[in-house]
């Protein structure tokens, strides 16, 4: 009935898939990129929007009659649109109206679910059957199942029907796995049997979507689960630093299983007198340097942004050496076209960068200065030291850190109230300015630093240190929280009791077993 190109709009009624934004496929991100309008079905759904371009219309209705306008409508319905689904309707009044219309399958829950909770699902039995318990049901026809079996709405009547099952000749010690959250950072999943689900679910929590899955399948999950066992998995983390900077420690994060929320408490500007940024330019391009310096991206950004005021590019820095004070910086250099000729190989610092910059040689350098272009709350470690060396320094304002505005309530309050697991601190300033616009976090938050300054910083505030990174950058402090999660993970799972997120600790926090 749809076409790749209509002539008129038409409806696609797409699989959003079983919960994790990312399993979508292919063919339904292409339509949602393309959509006019987006139908979500449920608010669970609002992440998907990302595929869409700005502009894109979010409706409730009116399907037929913005197709009849020429629009693409995308109706995004809940795992696969063809299994247990309640479309069918909605599909046949766009046939009756003459509109074309698409239907894009979408991973269904009763096998993504069980793949994220490490349950095989038909592997090594002849059957695999999926059951609606919103539709009446002979349970003892299913107790006879020789393989799987997955419901779903069933979980208001779980006990029940597990004791239905066992009156159908299934043996009460039928391994039974219920899992909540599927595949999303909130799943949490319960293995039982048939003849303990009532105790075993009691205090469970359990709401819908959920699903109880039967069967001898469910004794694999000790050895094949892999997502609810992420060093960080639920976890939210707190990184409190400006949008641009945290992108690839969030996505770090994620891989380990946590929920990052970015918290910008830095807020990067222009000087207050260009000036002298003005000036260091024109010197660099007219030979009046030797080195230049750069201490953070951020730096790097300012620089390349005076480049582009100018009409400049990289070739600018030809015939000059340029050093970088660490991973992070050297990379916004090489994105920029410029390789680093000095990366301390060492203590990723000022000092480490000291620790290696070659001393000068009037022999050997014909130029005796350095430009430093930095923010305006640099401390003067790198000046002192390579003036020590008997470099001339012209030591720059190429942008200033200013404290940025709070956050919203409900932010505030999670640090305070021990809402967040972790935060993640990638500077003194970062310690400063968060406590200063939130408060500080509660004693139940582990505190993760980038280094010995850092950490310093933090105690000064009364803040209790968990976690250093073993170098500074912030790779390697997401990597240390991480092995710290593992570590707490299997210390309680050493002492018989079931892994806990630190926000869990604290007074009145839902327990949940998992």
């Amino acid at each position: 009935m749809s076409s790749d190109s209509p002539t008129s709009g038409f409806v696609a009624f797409v699989g959003a898939g079983p919960g994790d934004p990312n399993l979508l496929t292919l063919r339904a991100a292409e339509l949602l990129a393309r959509a006019d309008a987006v139908v979500l079905g449920d608010e669970a759904h609002r992440p998907l929007l990302r595929h869409c371009r700005e502009g894109v219309e979010v409706v409730e209705d009116d399907l037929i009659k913005r197709a009849k306008h020429g629009q693409l409508v995308v109706r995004l319905c809940e795992g696969d649109p063809m299994l247990f689904s309640s479309i069918t309707e909605e599909v046949a009044a766009c046939a009756a109206a003459e509109v074309d219309f698409e239907i894009v399958p979408g991973v269904p829950p009763a096998t993504a679910v069980l793949t994220y909770a490490g349950i095989p699902a038909a592997s090594g039995v002849p059957e695999f059957r999926v059951v609606d318990a919103a539709q009446e049901q002979d349970w003892a026809v299913h107790a006879a199942c020789r393989g799987t079996l997955v419901i779903y709405n069933g979980i208001g009547d779980a006990v029940a029907i597990g004791k239905a099952l066992i009156a159908g000749g299934k043996p009460d010690t039928t391994p039974v796995a219920v899992s909540s959250g599927g595949t999303t950072t909130e799943q949490y999943t319960v293995v039982s049997s048939l003849g303990r689900l009532q105790p075993d679910l009691k205090h469970a929590g359990f709401t819908e979507p959920a699903l109880i899955v039967v069967g001898e399948a469910v004794g694999q999950r000790d050895k094949l689960s892999w997502f609810e066992t992420k060093p960080l998995f639920g976890w939210r983390v707190l990184v409190p630093r400006t949008k641009e900077q945290s992108r690839s420690l969030s996505e770090q994060l994620v891989a380990y299983g946590a929920v990052p929320e970015e918290v910008p408490t830095i807020s990067v500007e222009p000087p207050r007198t260009p000036q002298q940024m003005d000036r260091a330019i024109k010197g660099l391009v007219t030979g009046r340097y030797e080195w230049v310096a750069f201490t953070s991206a951020n730096a790097v950004k300012a620089v390349r942004e005076k480049f582009e005021e100018y009409g400049l590019d990289a070739r600018a820095f030809a015939g000059l050496k340029v050093a970088a004070v660490g991973d992070a910086t050297a990379q916004a250099l090489v994105e920029f076209g410029v390789k680093p000729d000095l990366l301390p190989s060492g203590e990723q610092s000022s000092e480490g960068l000291v620790a290696e910059w070659p001393p000068y040689d009037s022999m050997l350098d014909p130029i005796n200065r350095v430009l430093l272009p930095r923010a305006d709350i640099s401390t003067d470690t790198l000046v002192a030291g390579l003036t020590e060396l008997g470099w001339e320094c012209d030591d720059v304002t190429a942008y200033r850190t200013v404290r940025a505005a709070p956050p919203p309530a409900p932010i505030r309050e999670a640090i305070k109230g021990g809402g967040f697991d972790a935060v993640l601190f990638t500077s003194s300033s970062t310690v400063r300015n968060l406590v200063g616009i939130a408060g500080k976090p509660h004693n139940v938050t582990v505190i993760a630093v980038i280094g010995p300054q850092t950490a310093k910083t933090a105690e000064e505030f009364g803040l209790r240190v968990d976690v250093m990174a073993d170098k500074p950058s912030a790779s390697a402090l997401a990597a240390a929280v991480a092995e710290y999660g593992t570590k707490q993970r299997q210390a309680a799972l050493a002492a018989g009791d079931t892994p806990r997120r630190p926000s869990q600790n604290r007074r009145g926090a839902r327990r949940r077993v998992r």
